[in-house]
């Protein structure tokens, strides 16, 4: 399995598919195979590069506050040693702060964007709220922190569906059987970046064709996060799905995969 030295971590990557490059970049706590439900799709279209963030998975966990400036130049080393420039560059949750920070500090690496429920700065609510995911990971067990963290990701449709009840429930025994289980430091500082991260004054800078995509439910990072990032970046796009919430990329894969990818087929 691939891992690169870049900015003074070994970083953990995987590749899959072929065409234009694809860079997916995933949220808090979640590693790269996060992915997989959409890069089964985008495969067939894009080379996907998954990575393993800074704090997760099988990459390197330093101890201390990451920053999301930190984490983009992590990103930046992966695609020079893949000899790459010009990405389609997708980022989820935090993943998004880590893809706004990239178009900003390495502009020619970037080819258009997809922020998925973003932010470009904190209010005091979400900075509690990271605090408070910091709180339960070191009081819970594995299983409970997953139900947490799925109460704030998914919509009340969700919960309300039988079928996708079932699958949360699936999700929180794998997560209590994780073999890379992530380490309280390595949230702590993920987390640290996520609270610290504000672009704001930087997104008029991006010059890159730009989708912001969120739920109209989500209570994790709600609308307002979105539309400050939408009307922060020059010509960007909006896309808002009713009655779903922060994970409705899993709430709706099928419109979702067919989206991004319409959206990216546009910008070759």
């Amino acid at each position: 399995m691939p891992t690169i030295k870049t900015n003074g971590i070994n970083m953990y990557y995987e590749e899959r598919g072929s065409g234009e490059p694809l860079l997916l970049i995933m949220g808090i706590t979640a590693p790269g195979a996060v992915w997989n439900v959409h890069v089964a799709d985008w495969k067939h279209h894009f080379r996907c590069i998954i990575g393993d963030n800074r704090g997760v998975g099988q990459t390197d966990k330093p101890t201390g506050a990451y920053t999301s400036e930190q984490m983009a130049d992590d990103y930046a080393g992966l695609l020079d040693s893949l000899e790459l420039e010009n990405v389609h560059v997708v980022g989820c949750s935090m993943g998004s702060t880590i893809a706004q920070q990239l178009a900003i500090r390495h502009p020619k690496k970037v080819k258009s964007l997809v922020l998925m429920c973003p932010w470009a700065r904190c209010d005091a609510y979400a900075k509690g709220l990271f605090r408070h995911i910091m709180n339960s990971k070191a009081r819970f067990r594995p299983e409970e922190f997953s139900l947490y963290m799925q109460l704030l990701i998914f919509s009340k449709a969700s919960w309300d569906d039988p079928k996708k009840h079932e699958e949360l429930e699936l999700g929180r025994k794998q997560d209590a059987v994780n073999p890379f289980p992530q380490p309280l430091h390595g949230l702590e500082g993920q987390a640290a970046a996520c609270i610290n991260h504000n672009a704001l004054a930087d997104l008029g800078r991006i010059e890159k064709p730009t989708l912001v995509i969120g739920g109209k439910e989500d209570i994790f990072t709600p609308v307002w996060m979105a539309e400050e990032v939408a009307n922060g970046i020059p010509d960007a796009e909006l896309f808002l799905y009713e009655k779903l919430g922060h994970a409705f990329h899993f709430e709706n894969t099928d419109d979702f995969n067919l989206r991004v990818r319409d959206f990216l087929s546009k910008t070759h």
